[in-house]
């Protein structure tokens, strides 16, 4: 499972799809997205996903349960991620 923090959720998205930057998610063919939030402050997102990365697998996988039950691409789902904010 891959975490990051982003300024642009689409632009992200293209890039892991197409594999245009090296890395954990070119090489473990990670490209679906599960889960996301959003928040204005770059702070908290990093605050955030330090927590997150700290949690164990089953957490992690709970909360894309949690919103995501059938671990469907959400980006494939919805194109207009703002309808998603926490």
């Amino acid at each position: 499972m891959y975490l990051g923090v982003t300024n642009d959720l689409a632009r992200r998205i293209y890039e892991h799809k197409n594999k245009i930057v090296k890395g954990f998610t070119e090489k473990y063919n990670v490209n679906k997205l599960v889960y996301f939030e959003e928040t204005g402050d770059v702070r908290s997102a990093l605050t955030r996903e330090k927590e997150i990365k700290k949690w164990r697998r089953e957490k992690k996988n709970a909360l894309v349960i949690s919103i995501n039950p059938e671990w469907k691409d959400l980006a494939e789902e919805e194109k207009d991620f703002s309808l998603w904010s926490k």
